[in-house]
């Protein structure tokens, strides 16, 4: 039988599953498993005072994989111009976008099939914290990010 040239696309229910008290905990617990030199990498996010961020696929085909987050904030999708590139037909062309704020970064779903995910719950805009475990497909990554520096209001 021929295949269609057009493109596949399949929907997938997910389910929730049970997540720690502190989403920081699988953070810390993912970082421990790091080599020294990546620990290092993860450590100065950290230390960013909230001006750059990362994810971390944890879970999923390129567990491992880091992307740097800056204050154009970052695309993620199936699309390959997409700054998080996830290669799968459980993930949308355009899926959902990172944006930095004022406050921080904020997590936007961009109408995709299968929705986003963090921490557990479906979202459609959500602001990150370092730790949150973010679902995009079949794909689990971890948000990595440093405290936002405290304005004086003098």
């Amino acid at each position: 039988m021929k295949q269609s040239a057009n493109e596949l696309t399949s929907t997938i229910h997910l389910s929730s599953r049970e997540i720690g008290n502190s989403p920081a905990g699988l953070l810390e617990e993912y970082v421990a498993s790091l080599p020294i030199d990546e620990q290092k990498v993860v450590s100065e996010i950290l230390s960013s005072d909230g001006l750059k961020a990362m994810v971390l696929i944890n879970r999923g085909e390129n567990k491992g994989a880091r992307f740097l987050i800056t204050q154009e904030g970052a695309s993620i999708g199936r699309a390959p111009s997409s700054s998080v590139f996830l290669d799968d037909v459980t993930v949308s062309r355009v899926h959902a976008v990172i944006e930095k704020l004022d406050s921080g970064f904020s997590l936007k779903d961009s109408g995709s099939l299968n929705g986003t995910y963090v921490n557990g719950e479906s979202v459609s805009e959500v602001d990150l914290n370092s730790g949150d475990e973010i679902q995009i497909g079949k794909f689990h990554l971890l948000f990595v990010t440093g405290s936002v520096a405290k304005k004086n209001a003098s």
